[in-house]
């Protein structure tokens, strides 16, 4: 059997008691096509007694992965694997990103799956080649199990797929049933490239539970809750549309006395916190270090492996009546200006000093449209671009810990509190933080609070209230 040079390696992604073994099995069945087993299993190397594959024994391809990977291509035919959601994540993406590797995805009934791997650890019977040895057992099925093991295994098929789009490649999909579909598997060696067609499917290995479902629990009855506990179409989520953000390094600060890292949240008050880490060093706060970039942010880790890093996070509703004052009526947000006047029938305020003597239906009316801006803008529905400064803290978050993990995730509320307190695990005594040196707002959110004000906020940072916990804000 021939195989064309589209292809030059393949992948069986899978997972346990999907059918794998019969479809490896099968696919060994074709001239030119070799399945090596699950060579990435971090328990063992292919096979559970295999000692080496393509010279590598199990230290020397946990040494280097990336070099078994590479050792597919140079086999004669075409060659591939079995690889699951906790195989060897480090070869993941590379074969995935790789367009001559096929990419066979392997898929079952998660409730089957669920209980066959059940009665695999009870009967430790993982392959079955002659019925008469078979083991049977009846397993308790636990909806809570059951709903954490769909949930594992859906995210690993959403990893692959989103990996498949983003890369322009496309998938051969097997449902457990189709590997007794011998015009299916014909149609699989067709797509890796081979000539060669099966008129029979392998014999050694038979199906070891067919009973119904029913026969294989001892409590049936508990199915309808598992069930019940999955979201099947995910009715749940809170969709976003809000784009995700570049890293931030050229915001941190840190001092530079102690390895203390502030990585601020855009549309936060930092005056304070800043004049809090400047006294740690003694200095000015406009002597702290800030001029990180990604080379010098990275060495900046590794000089300091000891070390804390944190930010602080503001109730939604303040954060955006802060970003709406400082930044809308006395900032430059001319095109966010006009969106409220427009929208809202109001004139905005041009200088701090008219502030005092606006009326306060006016105040109220106004930052409802900023709040209604804000939830068209990330949901994608403005010509504007979504800027750091009022775009929700759970994404910024997102942004921040891909450069810099954080120790810390400090509430506004707690800073008084919570500040000190990170100078323990550094071995070092923190001055107090005065919760008084931030300055009065220019506007009192109070004045104009209500329910409707509450749920706008809500409805522009609904992922901040859901992910990152806030309750109703409060005027005390």
């Amino acid at each position: 059997m021939s195989i064309s040079h589209a292809f030059r390696s393949f992948v069986v992604l899978a997972e346990m008691r999907t059918g794998s073994n019969l479809l490896e099995a099968c696919l060994n069945s074709f001239e030119g096509l070799s399945c090596h087993g699950e060579v990435f299993n971090p328990h063992f190397i292919a096979y559970p007694k295999t000692e080496a594959l393509f010279g590598f024994d199990k230290a020397a391809r946990d040494a280097d992965p990336l070099a078994m990977l590479h050792q597919f291509p140079k086999q004669p035919g075409l060659s591939g694997f079995r690889f699951f959601h906790d195989h060897d994540g480090r070869v993941f993406e590379p074969f995935m990103r790789d367009a001559s590797c096929a990419k066979i995805v392997l898929t079952r009934n998660h409730l089957d799956s669920y209980v066959s791997l059940k009665i695999a650890r009870e009967t430790q019977q993982w392959r079955l080649g002659d019925v008469t040895q078979r083991r049977i057992a009846k397993v308790v099925f636990d909806p809570a199990e059951f709903a954490e093991h769909v949930s594992l295994l859906q995210d690993f098929q959403l990893r692959v797929q989103k990996l498949l789009q983003n890369t322009g490649q496309t998938a051969f999909y097997l449902a457990y049933e189709d590997i007794l579909d011998l015009d299916v598997l014909n149609g699989l060696a067709q797509w890796l490239g081979g000539e060669g067609r099966i008129e029979a499917l392998p014999r050694r290995l038979k199906r070891q539970n067919p009973e119904p479902l029913e026969d294989k629990l001892v409590n049936p009855e508990a199915v309808a809750d598992g069930l019940a506990r999955i979201d099947r179409f995910n009715l749940s989520r809170s969709p976003s549309f809000e784009p995700r953000h570049a890293p931030m390094n050229w915001a941190f600060r840190a001092c530079n006395t102690v390895p203390l890292v502030y990585a601020p949240l855009p549309g936060g008050s930092d005056r304070a916190i800043l004049k809090w880490m400047a006294e740690i060093d003694g200095s000015s706060h406009r002597d702290l270090r800030a001029d990180f970039n990604p080379r010098t942010w990275r060495d900046w880790q590794r000089d300091n492996p000891r070390r804390m890093t944190f930010s602080v996070l503001q109730h939604p509703l303040r954060r955006a009546h802060d970003v709406f004052v400082d930044q809308v009526l006395l900032g430059k947000r001319v095109n966010v200006r006009d969106f409220i006047e427009r929208s809202r029938g109001v004139e905005l305020p041009r200088a701090e000093a008219e502030l005092a003597d606006w009326p306060q239906d006016a105040h109220r009316s106004a930052f409802l449209g900023y709040l209604a801006f804000v939830k068209a803008n990330l949901n994608g529905q403005t010509s504007l671009k979504t800027r750091p400064i009022w775009a929700s803290q759970a994404r910024l978050i997102e942004a921040i810990t891909g450069q810099c993990p954080l120790h810390r995730l400090v509430r506004d509320e707690d800073l008084a509190r919570e500040l000190p307190s990170l100078g323990q695990p550094l071995g070092v005594s923190f001055p107090d933080y005065d919760a008084s040196r931030k300055p009065p707002p220019k506007l009192d959110l109070a004045t104009i609070y209500d329910a409707q004000v509450e749920a706008a906020c809500r409805a522009a940072y609904i992922r901040d209230y859901d992910m990152l916990g806030f309750a109703d804000w409060s005027p005390a």
